[in-house]
């Protein structure tokens, strides 16, 4: 039992794992996060659907959004951003992990008759000969991924990218890692059952990386039949950091705002969004 707690309160490198499959490919754990996503009232999986309204007019507005508009969502969940996108006569790509979510947004789009390319795929391994004009990662995606594949998806955007194209993508800040604690808990059944139908006990160590700015919510999930962790990780921006790591891939910033719905920058908010120009 001793050795058990110690693999549970072990604290791994920075991004020594990676489980996003177990998030957006397990049969249960996927219909709790679409769940989450169509939840309009809370900033969960995905913003409430009155942030979602005001981000897509400011996009359209911004980006001058046409029928000759080609755009990619990486991270599209079940199309909340690509169908409203769609209905701004742009030509969409929406690019997700979750087999539950794409199909959602296929129904969906059937259902409003839009015509919107939907791929199943871990956006990491995404490839096309397509050209779009505007690419935008939201939702913080960009902080759950290492430097690494950080640097692997700004190379593939530049590549995605047209000539004079965009990229729109949010972060964390400074300001929340500043905000978050390390804390060990357990709890049974946590998080109102959201690992499984089956009894299970929940622990959840949260770590802090100091000097990368990474925060780590490690959730180890312990059934009868099977135990598993799940590691959440976040990586947490200044503005220069993320300026220098998108230089490194050859963008210039066009400027910065609170949020990806265009509001003023806040050097003291919890969050900030970009808008970087393929150069």
């Amino acid at each position: 039992m001793f050795e058990e707690l110690e693999k549970i309160n072990h604290r791994p490198k920075p991004f020594e794992f990676y489980t996003a499959s177990d998030l957006w490919t397990d049969e249960y754990t996927s219909k709790q996060m679409l769940s989450y996503h169509l939840n309009e009232d809370v900033d969960m999986s995905s913003r409430n659907r009155v942030f979602i309204d005001k981000s897509v007019e400011w996009i359209a507005s911004h980006f001058n959004i046409g029928p000759d508009t080609k755009i990619a969502d990486f991270g599209c969940g079940p199309g909340l951003y690509a169908s409203r996108l769609a209905k701004s006569k742009a030509q969409v790509t929406g690019i997700d992990f979750s087999k539950r979510s794409i199909e959602y947004a296929q129904n969906q789009a059937k259902k409003e008759g839009l015509s919107i390319n939907y791929v199943n795929q871990n956006y990491l391994d995404f490839e096309t000969d397509e050209k779009y004009d505007l690419i935008i990662m939201i939702m913080c995606d960009f902080c759950a991924l290492s430097p690494s594949q950080r640097n692997t998806m700004l190379q593939k955007f530049h590549n995605l990218l047209a000539p004079g194209g965009s990229l729109l993508l949010d972060v964390y800040s400074l300001m929340a890692f500043e905000l978050r604690e390390e804390a060990a808990t357990y709890e049974v059944n946590q998080l109102n059952s959201f690992w499984s139908p089956e009894k299970y006990y929940g622990f959840v160590n949260t770590f802090k990386y100091e000097p990368e700015k990474v925060v780590l919510d490690k959730y180890t999930i312990i059934e009868a039949a099977r135990t598993r962790t799940v590691y959440n990780w976040l990586q947490h921006f200044s503005p220069e950091q993320l300026e220098s790591e998108l230089k490194e891939n050859s963008f210039e910033i066009d400027n910065l705002y609170a949020n990806v719905a265009g509001d003023k920058f806040d050097p003291d908010g919890n969050e900030f969004a970009v808008v970087a120009n393929k150069s």
